[in-house]
């Protein structure tokens, strides 16, 4: 999901008095959208709950959430985890970076994005379908 979104509807919920905190890995979006209460992960962008089937990872992220939440001292309360991707930060220049790519990696790329929206378009015309049934 966007960061931006997130971000400011997490501030009219904020405004409507429903706390809230941010999971993210664009950190530089977030805040300048100003999210009340943001953890930053460090990670890939689309990993803000942890590492991709490390449930440790993921159970932590989730409790320092929850402690940001009742802990943050003000609005715009930043805090990094402390988990890294990888010990190697070179991921930052290589991850999903197009010039690093092939043609071949950039075209199997492009068709599993492509077999996701049709995928998605499906599903969304069965569930309107079901919907319009009931």
């Amino acid at each position: 999901m966007c960061h931006q979104t997130v971000s400011l509807i997490a501030r009219y919920l904020e405004e409507n008095g429903i706390p809230t905190v941010i999971m993210g890995c664009g950190k530089d979006i977030v805040e300048h959208v100003g999210a009340p209460r943001f953890l930053f992960s460090d990670f890939p962008l689309g990993n803000a709950a942890g590492k991709p089937n490390d449930v440790e990872s993921q159970a932590f992220t989730m409790e320092l959430a929850l402690k940001v939440l009742e802990s943050a001292i003000g609005p715009r309360t930043t805090v990094q985890s402390p988990l890294r991707w990888s010990d190697d930060a070179s991921w930052k220049l290589d991850f999903s970076n197009i010039e690093q790519m092939s043609d071949e990696e950039i075209a199997r790329r492009r068709a599993e994005f492509d077999r996701n929206k049709q995928i998605a378009k499906e599903r969304r015309e069965r569930d309107i379908k079901a919907a319009a049934a009931e």
